[in-house]
This record gives C-alpha cells, structure tokens and sequence, in this order.
C-alpha cells in the first residue's frame, strides 16, 4: 500500500473523532503553565518523561546535531514506543520559538513578534502583548487576551476579538471600535452593556443613545472600576457566528463547513477546531488546535501548525508530508522526528534517501495498521505535561481517574512560586491604598504598585509589569485581582 493510501486512512481516522477525545488528545499537549525545570522557566514539569531541558537558543544552536542522535526503526516495538526512546533521548527546548522574536523569552511558540511576555501562541508581528494565548496578525497592545487576531490594537480582557479597537472586558467581536462590556457585535462602535447588534453606534444596554447623552452615561459606568470583573464575567459563554454558512460551534467567523468550531476564523472543512485560522485562510483542517496564521491546508490530528499535509503531529511550522511529528521547522517528508529543522526524508531524526524513506514508512504504517495505531494520537503515556495544567483539563469534565488511567500525569501539588525575601507583599483586599479617584477626579495608580508582589483571594502571586500600569493608567482600568493565568482561564468557555 503507498505512502498516500495510507495518508488517507489516517484522514478518515481523524474525520471520525468525537469531540471529547479530541479534546482529551491533542488538547492536553497545550499547556500554559510555566514553571522551573533544571534552573530554567519552562513548559515542561521536572518528571521522568523527559532526559533533559536545556535553554531555547542552546536547541536552537544545536538543532543540525540532532540527526547525529537518530535512532533506527525496532520492528520488535509498536511505532509509539520507538517514539518514546527518541523523546527520552533527545534534549528538549525549554520553550518553543518559532523564530523573529524580540524580546519573547518568556513566551511559548511566538513568531516573528515583539515584546510578548508569559503568552502562547503569538503569532504573525504582533507588539507588547502580555499574559495572551492565541494572539495573530498584526496585533498591537494586548494583555489578557484570549483569540485575538487581524490588526487588533488596545485590547484589555477580552475574547475572540477580530480587526478592532479599543475593546475592554468584551467577548465575540468583528470590526469595532471603543467596546466596553459587550458580547457579539458586528461593525458597532462606543457601545457599553450590549449584546448582539451589527453596525451600532453610541447603545448601552442595547439602547440607542445621542452622541452627547451617551458619553455622559459612559463617564459614570466607568467610575465604577470595582465591578468591572464581575461585568466581564456576566457575559454570554457562548459566541455567535459571523459572516459563516453552515456553521457549528462558538464565534467561528468568516468560515464554510465547520463542524465543532471555537473561537476559530477563515477556515474552510473542518471538524474539531480550537483557536485555528488566520489571514490567508485555511482549508480542510480535522481536529486541530492552534493551527493556520499563515497559509494552512490539510491538517490532520494538530497541536499547533501550518503548512500542508501534516498528521497527527505538534508545532510544526512551514512544512509538508509531516507524520507523528514534534516542534519541526521547515522540514518535508519526515515520520517520527523531533526538533528538526530544514530536513527532508527522515525517520526518527535520522535521514534516508527518498527511496529508502518511502520503504521504510510503509513498513511502519503497515505495522501501526496491524497494530491499530494508525491514525490515533500519541498516546497518554508519553504526552509531558500535567494533564491538569492543559487546556483539555480546563475544557473538558475530565477525572483524576480517567486521565491517569490513560496514562496522563496528574498533578496534585501545588507549584512552588519563590518569592524575594526584600519585597512587600499586598493582599488584595489592600488594593485600594495603591489606587483611586485624586481631588479632580482622575484615576490613579500609585508607582509604587511596580514594587509590591500581589496575593489574590486563591493564594496566588504575581506582579504589575511597567508595560501593564502604563496601559492601565492610560485607559483609567483598575489593577488586576486575579492572577494572569486565571484571567487567561476566564476567557474561555463554549
């Protein structure tokens, strides 16, 4: 049977895929938990699963020696345990960067961006985003955001927001400007407190208002910064669909035939799809989770991709004819590879002729038919994450039971945050001494804040960056009273 037969056994193996599992497959290996591993910030926990982390520039460096640690194919082992031994044997990048970055190392699978601390998956020249997870095309000024995308600028706790201005604590929108507390708007600008309209101007509440009138509204809602969370967590879960046909799902916008799709956009046939799409669209995309940006076609079993022709495979990026693959660059042909960059026929990160490769990948496709392999995700018990600090845990209603019983880590203790002997601690119910209204009634917030560590309700820490009390002070928003991860968290939800 040839490479394509099969190529498209895997296509009708993944076409079948009821929702939940594929949250539970590829979406527990995206995680946005950082942590300490081996002296460095990471996205991998210290556990057997993986030899080694080393920095993300000492991989890049070394990333043309690692066909000198390929591995032969074992017959006498299924396909995902010959995977296992190159995994354990390969030292592993403590961060993905996916290259032309400035000042992003303390982001996961950024590209061609600046100025991006503790986010994932930014991507496309995108500037000064913060705590961010899928933030695409042109994005400038973005902290806590969730699915942000086409020439988005000044966008503060918000979720999926498309080609907009200006939008605070708001869900589901398309082409506005000066949002405030509102959910699925098409085309509206300075609206506050509203919900489904297209091409509105000056509402609050769904209610139309005179320019002057409005403004004057606008100014005494926004005296009351305390609500501003509770505001935001008020609105609908779910978002609608805008300009798609034939459309299943959560805020899909400018899509056809798209069966099970979330906070997705330009895309075309597909089924199972998180946080997919960009600006040149993308075309028969199967259970995929951060695929597209740039130009994505036929994806099949996706933690983060694009390309054409990539199976069952995570974080590749400018490649094709990609099988049971993990963090590939540029790369053609290659079954079973980790970390290559620029490669073409490879097997287990060791190179053949074309010749040779095409014998050899029937052969183990043959086998993982045999052993009713092909076309399944990797298994549970080589993924290297917590399966509780992924996003399949925060979508779906998954047990400490079930998951590990599937060969998933849990983990069960807290992570340990170091925190400076020499710096002031404030709780958050002490938030009010570092901010307020002055005697003219301008918002403020102390300096001083930069200097404090903040502990939420939960016992979590985090700091105020200069980046973040800028953009505060700048729109008059009040500082945070929850950690960044759970505001992150907060933004999802179908």
């Amino acid at each position: 049977m040839s490479i394509q037969e099969y190529q498209e056994k895997i296509r009708e193996k993944r076409k079948q895929t009821i929702f939940r599992d594929f949250i539970m497959e590829i979406g527990s290996w995206a995680t946005f938990t950082f942590q300490k591993n081996n002296g460095l910030i990471s996205k991998f926990p210290k556990t057997e699963r993986i030899k080694k982390i080393i920095t993300t520039k000492e991989f890049q460096e070394t990333r043309d020696e690692l066909l000198k640690k390929g591995k032969d194919y074992d017959f006498s082992k299924n396909f995902f345990e010959n995977y296992k031994t190159l995994f354990l044997e390969t030292d592993i990048f403590q961060l993905i960067d996916y290259g032309g970055n400035q000042n992003a190392d303390y982001s996961d699978m950024a590209l061609n961006s600046k100025n991006v601390y503790m986010c994932v998956a930014v991507i496309n020249n995108c500037e000064n985003i913060l705590y961010g997870i899928s933030v695409k095309d042109n994005c400038t000024n973005v902290i806590n955001g969730l699915a942000i995308g086409a020439n988005s600028e000044n966008i503060y706790q918000s979720t999926s927001i498309l080609n907009s201005y200006k939008i605070f604590y708001s869900k589901f929108l398309n082409n506005c400007r000066e949002i405030y507390f509102s959910s699925n708007l098409n085309g509206c600008n300075e609206c506050i407190f509203c919900d489904s309209l297209e091409n509105a101007s000056y509402h609050i509440k769904n209610k139309s208002y005179s320019k002057e009138e409005y403004l004057e509204e606008k100014k005494k809602i926004l005296k009351e910064k305390e609500k501003f969370l509770d505001w935001f967590l008020n609105l609908p879960k779910g978002g609608k669909n805008i300009n798609s046909h034939d459309v299943v799902g959560s805020a899909v916008i400018n899509s056809e035939n798209v069966k099970n799709g979330y906070f997705s956009y330009n895309s075309k046939n597909g089924k199972n799809l998180i946080l997919v799409g960009g600006i040149d669209g993308n075309e028969n995309m199967f259970d995929v989770i951060f695929g597209g940006a740039r130009t994505a076609n036929n994806l099949y079993g996706i933690m983060g991709a694009n390309g054409e022709n990539i199976y069952n495979s995570m974080n590749i990026t400018g490649c094709s004819q990609i099988y049971y693959s993990y963090f590939l660059n540029k790369c053609s042909h290659c079954l079973g590879c980790i970390g290559l960059q620029n490669k073409s026929y490879c097997i287990l990160n060791k190179q053949y002729s074309k010749e040779e490769w095409e014998i050899l990948a029937e052969k183990i496709f043959s086998q993982m038919e045999n052993d009713n392999l092909l076309g399944k995700f990797f298994p549970g018990y080589i993924n290297p994450f917590y399966f509780n600090d992924t996003l399949a845990f925060l979508l779906g209603n998954f047990s400490k039971e079930e998951v590990t019983k599937a060969g998933f880590m849990w983990r069960d203790e807290k992570i340990k945050v170091d925190i400076p002997e020499n710096i002031e601690t404030i709780e958050i119910r002490n938030l009010s001494s570092f901010q307020g209204f002055d005697s003219n009634g301008n918002w403020k917030i102390s300096p001083l804040i930069l200097e404090k560590i903040i502990k939420d309700e939960k016992g979590n820490y985090y700091r105020i960056t200069k980046h973040e009390y800028d953009f505060l002070m700048k729109y008059s928003l009040p500082l945070p009273e929850i950690h960044w991860m759970d505001r992150i968290k907060i933004n999802f939800g179908f």
